[in-house]
């Protein structure tokens, strides 16, 4: 995001590959935004096809966020923060997610990046939902400005039925600036098993710019939840079986304690 911006928009494209038991490929055309949690009012007043909290062709529902306690997002992230000895100065905190489209939004995955007032980055916070109404975050400190950003922790998370619990996340990050680019590669002791790849461009936030995303992309978010169980049946039609959901975690958020955080 360029300095001082409320929000940007991201284009690009969701690679997905399985490569064992069975090999399964996918990829989507996608777009997100960039939103700083405290300007998504003026960025609403500025914009006609955008809203916060009410129907519009895209909005941003609070709700759809973090622990629907109906707690300002922004406190309940420098919270999370605090929580991993790690205290927010009033830098801004800014979230990558797809809007709602109509009224319908899913998010597999939304990325808060939090700085401080300096723009240095203070933490990444990787919320993540299933298809079971439950939702989960992982919370890295950041310990390095060297890029792409390199983050590993332990599946804590129930999200496809096609994929055991004892794996290992590995997460390459380039964080939003003209370009976008997170990769999670899920492990098991054999070596990797699944490989997403979320890659993207910044475009100036406008009117213009959210219809000809909506033009080009149209019903996104619809298009998300679709294909998520369409490719599901296509996996379980190659032989891939299914694994029990376990009980959601009892914490919200998986603190990461990095090596020298």
């Amino acid at each position: 995001m360029v300095n001082g911006d409320a929000g940007s928009l991201y284009v690009g494209r969701v690679m997905h590959r399985r490569l064992r038991p069975r090999g399964h490929r996918l990829c989507y055309r996608v777009f997100s935004l960039l939103l700083d949690l405290d300007a998504i009012d003026g960025l609403a007043s500025r914009l006609k096809l955008f809203s916060r909290n009410r129907f519009n062709l895209f909005a941003f529902f609070d709700h759809d966020h973090g622990a629907r306690t109906g707690e300002a997002l922004r406190l309940q992230v420098e919270g999370h923060l605090r929580a991993a000895g790690l205290e927010s100065d009033g830098g801004p905190i800014r979230l990558l997610t797809m809007p709602r489209i109509l009224g319908y939004a899913f998010n597999p995955l939304s990325i808060y990046f939090c700085h401080r007032r300096s723009g240095a980055l203070l933490a990444v916070l990787y919320e993540v939902s299933n298809t079971f109404g439950e939702r989960h975050t992982y919370l890295f400190p950041a310990t390095t400005t060297h890029e792409p950003i390199r983050q590993k922790c332990g599946k804590g998370f129930y999200v496809s039925p096609f994929l055991d619990m004892e794996l290992t996340y590995d997460f390459r990050l380039v964080p939003p600036a003209e370009r976008f680019s997170v990769s999670i590669t899920a492990s098991d002791a054999h070596g990797p098993i699944l490989a997403a790849v979320h890659a993207a461009d910044r475009r100036p936030l406008s009117d213009a710019a959210l219809l000809r995303a909506f033009l080009t992309t149209p019903l996104l978010t619809l298009k998300v939840i679709a294909g998520i169980h369409w490719e599901a049946l296509r996996i379980w039609l190659k032989g891939v079986g299914l694994r029990d959901r376990p009980p959601a975690p009892e914490r919200a958020v998986t603190i990461v304690h990095v090596s020298g955080s």
